[in-house]
């Protein structure tokens, strides 16, 4: 286990949260539970019957967990009427709130608005767009923030660059082609995001194919633009653009490629100027540098909503859940 994670574990469990895991009919999700609860990472609520829960894993302890079914909930009406609510200019009325709630993600998200939970973590087998429209539909964005974006924490072994190997990859899950005003906006949240999670002071890139001019295309102007809003948004964040992953990381080449540029050659945060390039770029890292990658963690929410990769294993959503506590803690709600 990377001495990140390690970290992370132990600032959730120096403050305790409560985490709403909703996909309990996937044995991933409940091997992950009980680890977690074992740890004392962060208190446990699984949806859906005990019963049945227990039943499909009875060699896991899940004595310590909070049990929450949507079938026999007793503060459903105040659910619905929450719902109706927010939603009723949507047309939603409390025959269509009752039947949204019994799928355990919007009822998990509810859990969340209620404060009956800090966060939640789904996505084993549910598909990102199905995880988080429930949260934006109830929790809704963060005030002052522009937009929900995705990003990875990347651990690379014996790696020289970043802060010691760790690096946050944005927008690596969910924005397909920001504009150069959302990459801004993406660029400066997860500066912030790096500074809870890592707890050191971050100093963004901005990527491209092109370093301080030495191409010229309609791409390279969209990450300039970008560069130009995010330094006027956060003028005391390390930000530079556009640079190639190379300047931006190696600081021979950053001193070559942008002499005069403090932040070439030393980034930790690498804003991608689109979703092919931050996901094909985490993947290869993931691949190639045997990175350990933790995410897609959304930033933006309101309240921390994590997705999970469907093909994640026990372990990584055990780490996505030490991160959504730690976010938790961050919440001023």
């Amino acid at each position: 286990m990377s001495n990140f994670l390690e970290t992370i574990k132990m600032r959730a469990k120096a403050q305790k949260k409560t985490i709403v895991l909703p996909e309990t009919w996937d044995r991933r999700t409940l091997d992950a539970a009980a680890a977690v609860l074992a740890e004392g990472i962060a208190d446990v609520i699984l949806v859906g019957s005990k019963e049945t829960i227990c039943q499909s894993a009875p060699d896991l302890d899940l004595s310590k967990a909070t049990f929450a079914d949507p079938e026999n909930f007793e503060g459903m009406d105040e659910f619905v009427a929450t719902l109706v609510e927010l939603r009723k200019n949507k047309g939603v009325d409390e025959a269509k709130a009752a039947k949204l709630l019994k799928n355990p993600l919007y009822f998990g998200v509810m859990m969340v608005k209620k404060g009956q939970a800090d966060g939640m973590v789904a996505g084993a087998v549910t598909a990102t767009p199905d995880v988080l429209r429930p949260a934006l539909q109830i929790l809704k964005t963060r005030p002052g923030t522009k937009l929900v974006s995705a990003f990875f924490v990347m651990v690379v072994p014996d790696c020289e660059y970043g802060a010691n190997g760790t690096f946050i990859y944005a927008d690596s899950g969910l924005n397909p082609n920001p504009t150069a005003e959302e990459l801004a906006h993406i660029a400066v949240n997860s500066a912030e995001t790096f500074e809870t999670l890592v707890q050191e002071e971050p100093v963004v890139g901005m990527l491209s194919f092109s370093t301080k001019g030495s191409a010229s295309h309609s791409d390279v102007d969209k990450v300039v633009e970008a560069t130009r809003i995010a330094k006027e948004l956060a003028p005391n964040v390390k930000l530079d653009g556009e640079l190639q992953l190379d300047a931006a990381i190696v600081p021979s080449v950053g001193q070559s490629k942008a002499p005069g540029s403090d932040v070439a050659g030393h980034c930790n945060v690498l804003v991608f100027p689109d979703l092919d390039a931050g996901n094909i770029g985490y993947k290869l890292t993931q691949r190639l540098a045997k990175a350990e990658a933790y995410g897609p963690i959304t930033q933006g929410i309101a309240a921390p909503v994590n997705d999970l990769s469907r093909g994640c294993v026990a372990e990584d959503i055990v780490g996505v859940i030490a991160i959504t506590a730690v976010q938790a803690q961050q919440q001023k709600r």
